[in-house]
């Protein structure tokens, strides 16, 4: 009896010592599984919102980054423009290596400047279409040089050329300029660009709201890259950027570690698109942005709206 009485008190130890041990691991699980859902909560935040750091280390890296830039920037610049140089009998060759340039030159910038970049989409990032993207940063042009597929040219405002280093390579890529103070030049411009793209089997990159936003906040969008798409029929490739304006902000010399967010959308047919419509593509387009954008990036409604 009391043998039997003393097994049973060992077998209920047991039993609870297992339940005791199950309920740890449980406990311990659960607790890492909260933590991992705060954590990425807390990365979400980050994304949309930066906390700002204005201390002088900070300031003193983001100079040494620029400086380190500028001087990446010397070095191949000059070389590419020995190379386009040489390839100035062949424009279109110059094109590609205008790519080539962007391509290497983009890719050190961004690792110089640190920030970190999740890229979404990139089975789209090779189509021969008309790549856009919203511009609120420096960053952007820097992340376009690195994504865009080799065969793009772009389209900027003439005044370009006075961009140091960056302005002269441009021109000598071959890419093409409009005079934005001139709007029936500016249409006829990107006619020629659009037979040109589809005569040379190339694809084109244009920021569609025609100039940099300062707050981060998209603009409305110009027609211009509505105009380029009925008259080539190639796609609209969109690109949306987040987190640049907090990266870089218009007319600050100051850059922060901001995470970045790259994302490539399903290209757009416009082989079926009219002129009389072009209000309606415009808007469509712009929607897709607002839709995909942060909510810190998204245009502010206007007065009375119930959006």
């Amino acid at each position: 009896m009391d043998s039997f009485g003393f097994g049973s008190f060992l077998r209920n130890r047991k039993l609870e010592s297992y339940v005791y041990t199950s309920s740890e691991q449980t406990m311990e699980l659960t607790s890492k599984l909260v933590a991992k859902v705060r954590e990425a909560a807390e990365s979400q935040l980050r994304r949309d919102v930066y906390v700002e750091d204005n201390g002088w280390f900070a300031v003193l890296v983001s100079w040494i980054r620029i400086v380190a830039c500028f001087l990446c920037m010397m070095v191949t610049t000059f070389v590419w423009a020995v190379i386009m140089v040489l390839l100035i009998p062949w424009p279109y060759e110059r094109i590609r290596q205008g790519n080539i340039y962007g391509h290497v030159s983009g890719r050190i910038l961004m690792w110089i400047l640190g920030n970190p970049v999740k890229i979404e989409g990139k089975e789209y990032s090779q189509e021969k279409a008309i790549y856009i993207c919203n511009h609120c940063s420096p960053i952007d042009v820097i992340l376009i040089m690195w994504l865009v597929p080799t065969g793009t040219v772009g389209i900027a405002k003439k005044e370009i050329i006075w961009y140091p280093l960056f302005g002269q390579l441009y021109v000598l890529a071959n890419h093409l300029r409009i005079d934005r103070s001139n709007p029936v030049a500016a249409v006829q411009s990107l006619k020629e660009a659009a037979r040109a793209v589809v005569r040379n089997q190339l694809s084109l990159i244009i920021f569609p709201e025609g100039t940099r936003s300062k707050n981060g906040r998209l603009l409305p969008f110009k027609k211009g890259f509505i105009h380029l798409a009925l008259q080539s029929k190639r796609p609209i490739v969109p690109i949306v950027f987040s987190g640049t304006h907090c990266a870089w902000r218009k007319g600050s010399l100051h850059i922060r570690p901001t995470p970045l967010t790259v994302k490539f959308l399903p290209p757009i047919r416009t082989d079926n698109w009219t002129a009389d419509r072009i209000d309606t593509w415009v808007e469509l387009v712009h929607d897709l942005y607002i839709k995909h954008l942060p909510e810190s990036q998204r245009p502010v409604p206007p007065e009375g709206s119930n959006t």
